[in-house]
């Protein structure tokens, strides 16, 4: 068996100073990051966070490990706060399980039989070149369509789509009516010409609104790829309704409680913002009573709390029917639902109304809808975020962190049981809150099972969320922890490190166009000589000066206008009306600047100029430390990025006092960030796609998957509390030759080890390069072969090939 102790305890996170540290110091940069990971920032009033180390052991029954406090919250507090409590109810009434999977229920005929007739629907919709159907003239909102099924006959056990009919998309121009002709135009559909123009005419749009605001400067960082993906096109999305309130209160009393807040919260002084927040909770009324009349539709009163478990998963169900009705974020995740489901499943079964084969069946529809939610996208957002995801993340198990109880329940197991009733798919995108001394080992086991058959899921580190998030958290998107109902996120996107490199190296001037993009930094060398390691990072930290600053201000006009002209009144009416805001910042190329710095400390590295002066690739002499081996010569460089962008991001302005937070993660848009990149001092040449998240770069992590993994381990969540996201490909021998048991166990163990060591969170495909080259030439062969990419799954198929050869081009751990 593979022990958890094979992966060494976190190193010291103060790293700065030591980067530094030389004999042969020429140039010491003007901004020290001072030591340690906690440090509170100069002029800054962002709290001192948990350390990694008062969080690495568990705290016993009974004992608080709640730290609210430790994270800064700048809502108001209400004169009269409002009742709505589902956690609560939650710790009342949760039923723990430590058993295993023995007792889980097969599919039923009627599930087989609809499932089959939606397969055949998905089949052709790939055949029909991704759009199996839409209407151009209706934009959509919570009662825009009349009730919609896959089968009549069927299809009654979880009823509701977001059309009329099944995979049937639809326009929601409200986000931006250029965006919505360019998806329409690629599928050779042509838009309505009424439409257009009343979103041009008479309804501004989001998308119309930000481009207003927008610099030069953020025109011209948007157009070279030093920001990318921000969403000024496209639904922001990351925005997590509370669709357990629907079943547990009904919209009556939810729609009292904000007229509650209307009537003695929001009325003494009427400033900018207490006007603009009754503004938004008049329409979340609204919402909530569209809402009603939607699911009156289909013959359901969900004015009402939910009685059963069928009814409690049906209106539960309609709250994020009516969310990705109205809108089209780019992550419209479904939250932390098991055990508040687990209830009502326990309920009926102990009094006899259901069987464990109806409770499935129930479950299986569920998610058999979750499976075909669709939204209409631009080529460009395809390729960006590739696979056509939806991020329906659902999170199961985590514990109680006020007591340090698992909150492990059957309908966890049931809900990764759809993984085998309905078979591997993408959506929705189960995450596991892992605990590595809390969660039962059979349920680890089956996870476990789940990943090495499977490939479908992910895990995070509910062991360091849980400080600072409580019991009650989900998963925003793929790695974004935010409390239920009290906490919403503004989706930044993330910047290009490696550009922002080759910016300060280039006196500001894009390294692709020759425009001068930046501020006209000072050089770096002179005529042939080989790159100071130190001169380098002193304008490296001038040019994050300027980057933060650039990127904040986008941020804040997007989120502005999306607010509004483009705002999520059904979303935010489950939420608290006072809730906490982040803003959502990302880095890309972690691993390509760590490299690239670690090249130019300890190899020599040369620029190669192009006639315009500008350096166009690198000459490399020596070798270097590489990130991702367990070096801490190259590990504590992208520790020290990741630290000093973070420091500098404290700092900003922040739109309605959000809380910025950082992340790792890319997505699978690493490869357009690779493309938009020229050659990089690391080796790694013009237009070759980074490493996605906080992946080591592909095939330098040559020491091991266990070496790999701690390498990651080593970034410091309290400085990227948006998420690390680390995909990990491991061939299935590597795992233990002596059968599936062997292999689940060791599965099991590599993950309480990894989390132990305080990684984030990992994606894990368990599977042979040769399954993916071959499915690359037999697609036919593979329709329903998932893997993970970066902090989501998609199916093989629907990559293009590009990104298809770069999955294939990762490190497939072939050793431990």
């Amino acid at each position: 068996m593979i022990c958890a102790t094979h992966l060494k305890p976190s190193l010291t996170v103060g790293c700065a100073e030591k980067i530094r540290s030389s004999s042969n110091v020429r140039v010491v940069p003007r901004f020290a990051v001072r030591s340690g990971i906690t440090s509170k920032p100069r002029g800054s009033s962002f709290p001192k966070l948990v350390t990694a180390s008062a969080i690495k052991e568990p705290s016993g029954a009974g004992q608080s490990v709640s730290q609210y406090s430790q994270l800064p919250d700048p809502r108001p507090v209400p004169k009269e706060p409002s009742t709505i409590d589902v956690e609560a109810f939650i710790k009342k009434n949760i039923s723990r399980y430590e058993g295993d999977g023995t007792f889980l229920a097969k599919a039923t005929e009627r599930t087989t039989a609809l499932w089959e007739k939606v397969m055949k629907l998905q089949a052709d919709e790939i055949k029909s070149g991704g759009l199996l159907d839409i209407d151009p003239s209706v934009p959509s909102t919570i009662t825009a369509f009349p009730p919609g099924y896959i089968d009549e006959e069927l299809d009654q056990v979880v009823v509701g789509l977001q059309t009329d009919k099944p995979l049937k998309r639809a326009i929601k121009p409200q986000g931006g009516i250029n965006m919505v002709n360019s998806s329409l135009k690629a599928y050779n559909i042509e838009p309505d010409q009424e439409i257009t123009r009343q979103y041009t005419e008479i309804r501004k749009t989001h998308n119309q609104g930000v481009f207003d605001v927008y610099t030069e400067e953020m025109r011209a960082a948007r157009k070279s790829g030093i920001l990318t993906g921000l969403p000024d096109g496209y639904g922001r999305g990351r925005i997590i309704g509370d669709y357990r309130r629907v079943a547990l209160y009904g919209t009556d009393a939810l729609i009292a409680d904000k007229q509650h807040d209307l009537s003695v919260n929001l009325k003494d002084v009427m400033d900018e913002e207490t006007i603009q927040l009754r503004e938004e909770v008049t329409e979340q009324i609204r919402a909530l009573k569209q809402l009603q009349e939607m699911a009156a539709s289909y013959g359901h009163d969900i004015s009402r709390p939910a009685q059963t478990a069928q009814e409690a998963t049906q209106w539960l169900y309609y709250g994020y029917l009516g969310a990705v009705k109205q809108q089209d974020g780019a992550a419209m995740s479904m939250g932390r639902i098991d055990a508040f489901l687990d209830y009502f499943f326990e309920k009926d079964l102990n009094e006899g109304r259901i069987n464990e084969e109806e409770a499935q069946e129930i479950i299986d529809h569920f998610v058999m809808k979750l499976r075909i939610v669709k939204q209409l996208r631009t080529p460009e957002y395809n390729d960006l975020f590739a696979g056509d995801p939806t991020w329906v993340t659902c999170v199961l198990g985590g514990t109680d962190s006020t007591t340090g109880q698992h909150m492990v329940t059957r309908t966890a197991f049931r809900i990764l049981n759809t993984l085998y009733t309905l078979g591997p798919s993408p959506e929705p995108n189960i995450t596991i809150l892992w605990h590595d001394k809390l969660l039962p080992q059979s349920f680890k086991d089956f996870c476990a099972q789940v990943s090495v058959d499977t490939s479908s899921i992910q895990y995070e580190n509910d062991a360091i969320m849980s400080q600072l998030f409580g019991s009650d958290y989900s998963i925003a998107c793929c790695v974004s922890a935010m409390r239920e109902g009290k906490d919403m996120q503004f989706f930044g996107a993330r910047c290009n490190m490696p550009k922002l490199l080759l910016y300060v190296m280039n006196q500001g001037r894009d390294e692709i166009s020759g425009m001068q993009a930046g501020p006209k930094f000072a050089p770096v060398t002179e005529g042939d000589e080989p790159l100071n390691y130190f001169t380098v990072l002193e304008r490296l930290e001038e040019g994050m000066d300027w980057l933060i600053n650039l990127y904040v201000n986008t941020m804040n006009c997007i989120h502005y206008m999306h607010d509004k002209y483009n705002y999520e009144s059904l979303e935010m009416a489950l939420h608290d009306t006072y809730v906490r805001r982040f803003l959502a910042l990302g880095i890309s190329g972690i691993s390509v600047i760590a490299d690239s710095l670690s090249a130019i400390k300890h190899a020599k590295v040369t620029p190669v100029y192009n006639e315009d002066g500008l350096m166009v690739d690198f000459n490399i002499e020596g070798d270097f430390p590489k990130y991702g081996n367990d070096e801490e010569e190259a590990d504590e460089i992208a520790r020290y990025v990741v630290q000093s962008f973070s420091e500098r991001m404290r700092k900003q302005y922040c739109y309605r006092k959000a809380v910025p937070t950082l992340s790792l993660l890319t997505i699978t848009s690493n490869v357009v960030y690779g493309r938009k990149t020229g050659s990089t001092p690391d080796g790694r040449k013009r237009g070759e796609p980074f490493a996605p998240g906080a992946n080591p770069m592909h095939g330098r992590d040559s020491r091991g998957a266990l070496a790999s993994l701690q390498s990651v381990a080593k970034i410091p969540y309290t400085d990227c509390l948006d998420g690390i996201s680390n995909t990990f490909s491991l061939v299935p021998q590597v795992l233990g030759k002596g059968g599936k048991q062997e292999q689940v166990r060791n599965l099991a163990s590599v993950l309480d080890g990894y989390f132990a060591n305080e990684g984030h969170h990992i994606n894990v495909n368990v599977l042979n390069r040769e399954t993916l080259l071959d499915a690359v030439d037999n697609p036919e062969k593979y329709p329903n072969l998932t893997i993970r990419v970066s902090g989501y799954a998609v199916h093989f198929i629907k990559l293009t090939k590009e990104q298809q050869q770069e999955v294939i081009a990762r490190t497939f751990h072939g050793m431990m």
